[in-house]
């Protein structure tokens, strides 16, 4: 029987990279009875993280879907990446929960990711509960990072629990809903809830109040009690904060060392308590509910089993041995064996009703971001909003003959990932692998080797540069070829003239009479255009131009198409020489977050990269910077700008226009293209 909508918690767990949060659902899974021991990172055991690539790292690459039982409730657990460059599945898991669990470290404080995860939070007007975690770490101190939380995230952040003591001596944790302490287990399961030791009673008391009055401020009848001085049961004050966490006017934030699975069972009852059922609030896919629909949100790529399609029910039910219509492709779906999934482990499962995940394998056609419905209907499929990448490398087969395979496995590999995009510029011929960072291309690359036994090299890619001209010029290309019989005979006179914002191509038949039949002129235009696709300069196609055809000649019977087509490329690059040619770059607009105490040399920086800096927004410790700078420079922008802000900046970026390449930078651009050419030639 499906778990009715009532009985379900959504949960993404999302955060910066290293603040706990594979662990915290490890202690979860085992406090809960869904797992008989606590796996850990270092060994590589853990239940969310599975991958090779993970283990090897240390650290989340892929989100990973878990479940407990708790109190009658069932929760399903999304463990994200913290890793800016795996973002894509923070985002796509938001977008299909009622509440994000946002952990952060009790000694790092709020960080970049923190806030992107909050803001992403924010947009979708999800339920918050915030998570201190690593209490027991040197420097770890729950009530700094509760200010930093308050000052840079909200100030309806409210402790629901306390610390007994701190870094090395902490020794358990309060919840102040339930007026109990847990005392360390050490690793062990949890054991019952204790008395609160005495010489915290003030302390307790203090966040008790503080923690009342945030939550008797949301519900007026309350109030009214309160200030009487009425005693408000725990029940009351549980229901209030509920209430209170589902409108998003309260975030508790939490205790927790994940490691030593302390804090886990009051985490868990919060979870319970604080975050809303699907029945309670609804998330607007923008589909309805009328019959059956559920959202895929990830999808995992197995070597072995095939694709398996993560989804979440909006409406109505899924069933095995069903079919279901695919919104996007219009094709039929087969659903055969449902799966609950537990990291790497599923079990098989019969249905999953409104409001719960699960998972599909085998689907034909169905990737990440496609919507199934039990009948076809006119519904806007949801978006998931995923970032442009922003970190491009061109990739080659290491061995001839691979090419193909290479080519499955990275499409694949987008399957699976939809930020990461595969793509052959048009203009260099390369095929490029685009990601987030530079480690997402990296790990992707080392998938294709591990799952797909295919080795590709990465290249930094060629900047697609341009050609246009500053001046209008005029030529002659006049193309005649005598071989005995028939002969080739075409004349064409044009003018060259730059067209604005070096943008657009036209071309002007300003032909008067019949100095070149209009049969002919067509292939005039043709032959400019294949001549535009290499400049003369780098090589690089020429834009940015208008050719205004204005005189010619031609003979009955040796003109032909193909000698126009030659006259006018002959024109064009004698007509191009005189009209002052010029290099253009492609120009980025790059926003990059860092640390406030990083903007100086991260600045100074960008200034060295040629970049002309556009503005700065400072917000809670962090400041974005916004600059325009040339593609070439920012090829191996990653690598600086951790090494400036000690891997807590990021950046992204996109295209914004082209612009002159300055004289001195275009002589050695052109003077590589010619040595290249040369080489070529040999």
């Amino acid at each position: 029987m499906p778990v009715e909508p009532g009985k379900i918690r959504n949960v993404a767990v999302v955060g910066h990279r290293s603040t706990g949060k594979t662990s915290l659902v490890e202690a979860m899974l085992f406090q809960a009875g869904a797992i008989n021991r606590l796996g850990t990172i270092e060994a590589g055991s853990t239940t969310g993280d599975w991958d090779d690539d993970e283990h090897n790292r240390q650290m989340s690459l892929a989100a990973s879907l878990c479940h407990v039982e708790w109190q009658g409730r069932k929760i399903n657990l999304i463990d994200t990446p913290g890793d800016p460059g795996f973002q894509g599945d923070m985002i796509a898991a938001l977008r299909v929960v009622e509440g994000a669990l946002v952990t952060v470290s009790a000694v790092m404080g709020v960080e970049v990711q923190t806030s992107r995860a909050w803001q992403r939070a924010e947009q979708y007007d999800l339920s918050r509960v915030v998570v201190v975690n690593m209490l027991d770490r040197e420097r770890a101190d729950f009530f700094r990072t509760l200010e930093s939380l308050r000052d840079q995230l909200s100030p309806r952040c409210v402790a629901v629990h306390l610390p007994i003591g701190a870094e090395h001596e902490l020794t358990g944790v309060v919840d102040l809903l339930h007026m109990k302490a847990y005392t360390s287990p050490e690793g062990e399961r949890e054991a019952a809830p204790s008395e609160i030791p005495g010489e915290f009673e003030s302390q307790v008391a203090e966040y008790r109040e503080k923690l009342l009055d945030s939550v008797v401020e949301t519900d007026e009848a309350l109030m009214e009690r309160y200030l009487d001085g009425q005693e408000l049961s725990d029940e009351e004050v549980a229901h209030a904060l509920k209430d209170a966490v589902t409108r998003g006017e309260i975030f508790p934030v939490a205790c927790a060392v994940a490691t030593k699975n302390l804090g886990t069972t009051a985490l868990l009852d919060l979870l319970v308590e604080g975050v809303p059922s699907p029945a309670k609030k609804h998330i607007d896919l923008g589909v309805g509910d009328d019959g059956t629909a559920a959202f895929v949100f990830k999808t995992i790529a197995d070597p072995f089993a095939g694709r398996i399609n993560v989804l979440r029910v909006i409406s109505g039910e899924v069933k095995s041995d069903s079919t279901l219509a695919n919104h996007r492709s219009h094709s039929k779906e087969r659903v055969g064996q449902l799966l609950a999934l537990q990291g790497k482990e599923h079990t098989q499962q019969e249905a999953f009703g409104a409001g719960d995940i699960g998972a599909v394998a085998k689907l034909k056609d169905t990737t990440t971001g496609d919507l199934l419905l039990d009948a076809e209907r006119e519904v806007e499929t949801p978006e998931l909003g995923f970032p442009e990448p922003v970190m491009s490398f061109a990739v080659t087969p290491k061995a001839k003959g691979d090419e193909e395979k290479v080519g499955t496995a990275l499409r694949r590999l987008s399957e699976e990932d939809p930020t990461l995009v595969i793509r052959r510029d048009p203009q260099t011929g390369e095929q490029l692998l685009s990601g987030l960072s530079q480690i997402h291309v990296e790990v992707a690359v080392d998938r294709v080797r591990s799952r797909f036994g295919a080795e590709v090299e990465l290249h930094q890619p060629r900047v697609p540069y341009l050609e246009t001209i500053r001046k209008e010029s005029r030529a002659q290309g006049r193309y005649k070829k005598q071989t005995g019989g028939r002969g080739q005979f075409g004349d064409a006179v044009i003018v060259l003239e730059p067209l604005e914002g070096h943008q657009g191509y036209e071309f002007a038949d300003e032909i008067v009479g019949g100095v070149i039949p209009q049969s002919f002129r067509p292939a005039v235009d043709k032959g400019i255009q294949e001549a535009m696709q290499h400049g003369e300069l780098a090589g690089a196609p020429v834009q940015g131009l208008r050719v205004r055809l204005i005189d010619g000649s031609y003979h009955s019977v040796d003109s032909s198409e193909m000698a126009f087509k030659i006259a006018g490329s002959l024109a064009f690059k004698q007509a191009y020489e005189q009209a002052d040619p010029v290099l253009l770059e492609p120009i980025m607009d790059v926003e990059v977050t860092v640390p406030d105490e990083s903007v100086g040399a991260v600045n100074g920086d960008l200034n060295s990269r040629r970049g002309r800096l556009q503005g700065m927004e400072p917000k809670g410790g962090m400041t974005t910077i916004k600059a325009e700078v040339p593609m070439s420079e920012i090829l191996t922008y990653s690598q600086s700008l951790t090494s400036l802000t000690g891997g807590r900046g990021d950046y992204h970026m996109s295209f914004a226009r082209y612009e002159e390449v300055p004289s001195h930078i275009a002589q050695k651009i052109i003077a590589e293209a010619k040595q290249d050419k040369e080489e070529a030639a040999v």
